[in-house]
């Protein structure tokens, strides 16, 4: 019985979080005292809710409980509640709290979400304080997702606190002037958490499952919080596209299992779907943004049977596009592949040594590793052996090194029967 009861007030606790937290910022300007009485209601929870149940509002509950708490907290020390006092005038005149239309907490996570992504705050700041505040991550399990000791962490995310308070960042959602600069830095944030968890850049595995779908979790909240932003569309189409075919990325053991050799009929169909009608809305009403032509290049190669049979022209195409939007040299290697893929390994590889120069791919493995491929398609066997190993001393992750060590015994073993 006690057990149901913990697994229920943990399911209640990972929904209601967030809305609590983002109400309670509101409603008392500082962040941490939200934190901590949000904590200290949970945990009031957990002592009261396995004898007397589950309240048919849990969330009306938490948030009252909570609220005493900090009231109580703010009676012990009257120099803290008068400078709060302070913070809560200045952040209603900001932007006046949204009434309630169900009598339950009003959904005010948007703001949480451009406070902990705004742009006084350091990028490696930004994501830790999302995975905190949003995710519901504690400090241990954010620490462990960017590999830092737990007391780094703890030090970031203080710091990170420090400064939306000494700067006085609002608790607010930008108006229609601030949004389209505001709103990248969000999905930046989101996509970068992804990222991290799709393609680790160190550790022992390739894929961190929890943080994609973490980030995919994110976006969802974003998606129903700004339902008319097609770039939010896009993102969560980008995300779903990828992250249905994480099945079919690693093997028994874990090894890496490149998109050509993979086992479509273990890619997630639902999920795909899904992600292929987001990007209809990304690309429909305007001009096309960012993550929504990524969606659409995902969408492209999870929509083929095959890799030969995958529309190459229009993924090139789509490249072009995405190079006008924002040039990246990472850009340039993928559109460098997929032109391999419509033009031959030759054309391909001319545009690969173009970008041989370029700072940002001289410690990027995957750039000396996909010439290593062309070079292999091209019978260049020695010199595909030197990009190999490059590409080995780069790589982050296990998995990766012994993707690229197999690569490089092959070439190596057709090398020596020469």
């Amino acid at each position: 019985m006690a057990g149901r009861a913990e697994a229920s007030v943990e399911a209640v606790f990972r929904e209601e979080r967030g809305l609590l937290l983002a109400a309670l910022v509101r409603r008392f300007g500082d962040l941490d005292l939200a934190e901590e009485v949000t904590s200290e209601a949970i945990e009031a929870a957990l002592v009261r809710w396995p004898a007397e149940g589950v309240p048919p509002n849990p969330g009306a509950w938490l948030m009252t409980t909570a609220r005493r708490k900090a009231v109580d907290r703010l009676r012990r020390d009257q120099a803290y509640a008068a400078r709060l006092a302070v913070l809560q005038v200045e952040a209603e005149r900001a932007a006046p709290a949204p009434p309630s239309d169900d009598g339950g907490l009003p959904d005010e996570r948007l703001q949480l979400f451009f406070t902990c992504a705004h742009p006084a705050l350091p990028a490696e700041d930004r994501a830790a304080l999302t995975l905190r505040c949003l995710a519901g991550l504690t400090t241990s399990e954010v620490a462990r997702a960017f590999l830092v000791p737990s007391a780094t962490m703890g030090k970031r995310i203080v710091r990170a606190k420090s400064r939306i308070r000494t700067l006085r960042i609002p608790f607010r959602v930008p108006d229609a002037a601030e949004l389209p600069g505001r709103l990248p830095g969000v999905l930046q944030v989101l996509y970068s958490i992804f990222t991290e968890g799709y393609a680790a850049s160190s550790g022992p595995d390739l894929q961190r499952l929890d943080l994609a779908e973490e980030a995919i979790r994110l976006a969802r909240i974003l998606r129903r919080l700004l339902p008319g932003e097609r770039e939010v569309a896009g993102l969560l189409a980008l995300m779903l596209l990828i992250h249905a075919r994480h099945d079919a990325r690693t093997g028994p053991d874990g090894d890496l299992v490149l998109l050509d050799d993979q086992d479509r009929a273990r890619w997630d169909r639902p999920l795909i779907d899904e992600g292929a009608a987001l990007v209809v809305v990304a690309l429909t009403g305007g001009p096309p943004g960012w993550y929504g032509v990524q969606a659409a290049i995902a969408a492209l190669h999870d929509e083929a049977a095959d890799v030969a049979s995958t529309d190459w022209p229009q993924i090139v195409a789509l490249y072009d596009v995405l190079r006008g939007l924002a040039p990246s040299p990472v850009v340039e290697l993928n559109r460098a592949v997929a032109v391999a893929m419509r033009d031959g390994p030759a054309a391909g590889l001319a545009l690969l040594e173009g970008l041989a120069e370029e700072p940002r791919l001289r410690a990027y493995s995957p750039f000396p590793a996909a010439r290593g491929d062309l070079l292999s398609r091209l019978g260049r066997l020695e010199e595909a052996a030197v990009a190999y190993r490059e590409a080995l001393e780069l790589a982050g992750t296990e998995p990766e090194r012994v993707h690229l060590r197999g690569r490089l015994a092959q070439v190596a073993e057709v090398c020596g029967e020469r």
